[in-house]
């Protein structure tokens, strides 16, 4: 899939207003947390999350809202970030929160949501990752893949490891992506040196 430009329906209820819009509830109601992957063991309290709903272009060139599950001391940084992806009409396919993580669930291949909290190890390694602690975030997965040797996932977005061939919803270098991130502090997976993770953002870089 060369260049894919997906609209799926909103997973919750619309934002009020005509322009960016977000709420933030923190703790995240139990009812929210029940629905994600968090679970006794996991490095962060479930009253340490937060729930995030913020408006955000789609490929469509509509206005949708989705939701996130972030580390309580983060969601407003994070919804700066998001306010200024919506005035940069940056597109991205679907927010969501990412639900019961199986590791030996076979994949479809073709994932592509923006997401953050994730109680799971960092991909190739037995650690939690920073998504564990609702401290990272991955974007359009599918336009922006991780990739180490002959590693590609998602396993059917391999067209889009050719980064000089810019589509929408791709992260760049030098692009309003990167920027935004870089201005709450948080660092590109994409810089990486043994691999290269274009999706991802994290507070400590890893």
């Amino acid at each position: 899939m060369r260049n894919r430009r997906w609209t799926l329906p909103d997973d919750v209820r619309m934002l009020p207003g005509s322009g960016f819009a977000s709420k933030v509830v923190s703790p995240a109601p139990r009812r929210v947390v029940a629905r994600s992957t968090w679970q006794p063991g996991c490095p962060v309290a479930a009253t340490d999350l937060a729930w995030v709903r913020v408006t955000f272009w789609g490929f469509d060139a509509q206005r949708h809202t989705g939701e996130l599950l972030v580390g309580s001391a983060v969601a407003d940084d994070l919804v700066q970030v998001f306010r200024t992806l919506y005035r940069v009409r940056f597109p991205q396919e679907r927010l969501a929160i990412a639900r019961t993580y199986d590791p030996d669930a076979p994949s479809t291949g073709d994932g592509n949501e923006t997401s953050a909290f994730v109680c799971r190890p960092s991909t190739g390694a037995t650690y939690f990752s920073q998504h564990a602690s609702g401290l990272a975030i991955d974007l359009n997965s599918f336009q922006n893949p991780y990739e180490k040797g002959d590693v590609v996932l998602p396993e059917l977005a391999s067209s889009y490891l050719r980064r000089d061939r810019v589509r929408a919803g791709m992260i760049t270098p030098d692009g309003p992506v990167v920027r935004v991130f870089a201005r709450i502090g948080w660092e590109w997976g994409g810089a990486w040196r043994y691999s290269k993770d274009y999706m991802h953002f994290s507070q400590n870089g890893l």
